[in-house]
């Protein structure tokens, strides 16, 4: 697997955990380690990026939500061959 930066992998565990998860799974399918676990919910859930539900599950929050599309965006903008007309000047 390709070296993956921060926001690839914040994308990866809020993608995981939208709609609800425990740990195991977001690990899973996050594809990290138990130490990349332990390092990054508790910075999510500082940020309000995830939320943890009753029943140790975790959830993606609505800032979440909004931080998985500016993403998207960027990497759109990152990954397109041309940048805007504004950039360009």
């Amino acid at each position: 697997m390709k070296y993956r930066n921060r926001p690839e992998i914040i994308s990866n565990i809020l993608y995981a955990a939208n709609g609800s998860a425990s740990k195991t799974k977001i690990m899973y399918k996050a594809f990290l380690s138990y130490a990349q676990i332990k390092e990054y919910l508790p910075m999510l859930l500082e940020n309000n990026l995830l939320e943890l539900e009753e029943g140790g599950k975790y959830r993606t929050t609505e800032k979440g939500i909004r931080f998985l599309k500016m993403n998207e965006e960027i990497q759109e903008l990152i990954e397109s061959k041309t940048l805007p007309e504004e950039l360009n000047h």
